[in-house]
């Protein structure tokens, strides 16, 4: 999967600060659009994970709580790490009931380091914005020895191939490098490749995973603000954006009568510090 992991460098390596402000256009998008992680999966994770009322997470990267809440309600002690101010004040206010969730507006990077104090380092679809060479020594250091690290991934939502064929004469219109359509198998493979990358790190084993598909349906003015929140999107120039976004809204209204059938794919990676 070398395109993977040229993408990570791509993103872990931009400058510290292009990191920390790189959703603040998409923030209240990204609030409102992009799916939480299913109840079944989070399950799934704390009996794997054996979380409790006294377990420590230390999350990296929250967004504005994505997944932070599912945890939270568990009861679970948590210190989350959210570089983007934006994410950081959605976070504070999601998170408002919550009294066992610590915010700090910091980055896994620059946050100081506290030795082998936390249970479960939890990370949902953001480790992936951290270097490879940092993050897993960092987690590893961060947890007791009987530790987890937890990685969470939503894939990207997705139409049905059929529906895909139709938008992406839009697509090449418009922004022919964004017309990709990944299937299933082309995800799952991307989600095998970035739970070995653990393994690989040497610094953690005996690795876990699972997943569950969902299906959900996002009108077009939900979708559009879906792709807001999508890297590539935000990397558009405005004028490209606002014609594919038309020709995208044009055909939605009129081939599908307004909304579109979607599915993704939540995965969880669970590993033990060695």
């Amino acid at each position: 999967m070398e395109d993977l992991k040229q993408a990570i460098i791509s993103y872990s390596s931009k400058d510290l600060e292009q990191r920390k402000n790189w959703y603040s256009p998409a923030a209240e998008a990204y609030n409102k659009a992009r799916p939480r992680y299913p109840e079944d999966l989070t399950h799934q994770v704390a009996e794997i994970a054996q979380l409790s009322t006294n377990s420590k997470i230390l999350e990296v990267g929250c967004g504005p709580a994505t997944a932070t809440i599912a945890f939270a309600q568990l009861g679970c002690s948590m210190i989350c790490l959210e570089p983007n101010p934006d994410f950081f004040r959605l976070a504070q206010q999601n998170c408002r009931m919550y009294p066992n969730v610590e915010i700090e507006n910091t980055s896994f990077e620059e946050w100081t380091l506290q030795p082998s104090k936390f249970d479960a380092v939890l990370a949902a679809s953001s480790f992936h914005w951290i270097s490879p060479e940092v993050g897993y020594q960092k987690a590893a250091n961060a947890l007791q020895q009987t530790g987890n690290l937890i990685l969470l991934w939503n894939k990207e939502l997705q139409p049905s191939s059929e529906v895909y064929q139709r938008l992406s004469k839009i697509y090449q219109l418009y922004a022919p490098s964004l017309d990709r359509y990944e299937d299933i198998e082309t995800q799952e493979e991307i989600l095998r490749a970035l739970g070995n990358m653990s393994i690989d790190s040497g610094q953690f084993k005996d690795l876990i995973s699972g997943q569950v598909v969902s299906e959900v349906t996002y009108n077009v003015d939900e979708y559009l603000m879906l792709l807001n929140t999508y890297s590539p999107y935000l990397k558009l120039p405005p004028d490209t954006k606002k014609a594919l976004f038309k020709g995208l809204r044009q055909s939605i209204e009129y081939d599908f009568g307004g909304s579109l059938h979607l599915s993704y794919i939540s995965a969880f990676h669970i590993a033990k510090k060695i």
